[in-house]
């Protein structure tokens, strides 16, 4: 008999994504453990703080741990934006999680917009390998091109997003 496909949280905010999230680490893998979740993934906006603690809580739970960032991209100058825009970056391996470190510490030192980190599209770019990008959903770039009834621009990031990283790039819907 077939199992079910297991739900995997993928956007996890926890206590150290300071602006939007209250959830503690060890409250959240307990909860996993008990919904039967196989992974869980780490989501902070941002910052890497929790990842060690989220890491020992989910192994010590039997979960496997999936490391990422939630991040603010900068508004894409060639449609016109005004508004940074969000992407979620997961890690693949090693390398990924040494390109999304360095992603966040340029972001932090050499683009930070209205005490928020904005991470530049051509350093994204530099940065691919070993990151699984998720689209930001509703307050990604393909998300408010859509809100704004521009469905031939999200379609054309969509392309770009898919061509930029085959086979690691994935549409959010909510």
């Amino acid at each position: 008999m077939p199992t079910a496909p297991t739900f995997v949280h993928l956007r996890l905010h926890t206590e150290y994504s300071v602006v939007d999230g209250t959830l503690r680490i060890d409250d959240a893998a307990a909860a996993a453990k008990a919904d039967g979740q196989v992974a869980l993934a780490i989501a902070d906006l941002n910052n890497l703080f929790g990842t060690v603690q989220f890491y020992k809580a989910c192994r010590s739970k039997g979960i496997k741990p999936l490391i990422g960032v939630d991040v603010w991209m900068e508004p894409l100058a060639d449609a016109g934006d005004k508004q940074p825009s969000r992407l979620l970056l997961l890690v693949q391996d090693v390398r990924g999680y040494h390109n999304l470190s360095e992603l966040l510490a340029r972001a932090w030192t050499r683009n930070a917009q209205r005490a928020q980190a904005w991470v530049k599209w051509d350093w994204l770019l530099e940065l691919s390998p070993g990151l699984i990008v998720l689209s930001g959903a509703d307050l990604g770039a393909i998300g408010v091109a859509l809100l704004a009834g521009d469905a031939a621009r999200a379609r054309s990031v969509a392309q770009q997003m898919a061509a930029y990283f085959p086979g690691r790039f994935y549409i959010e819907l909510q």
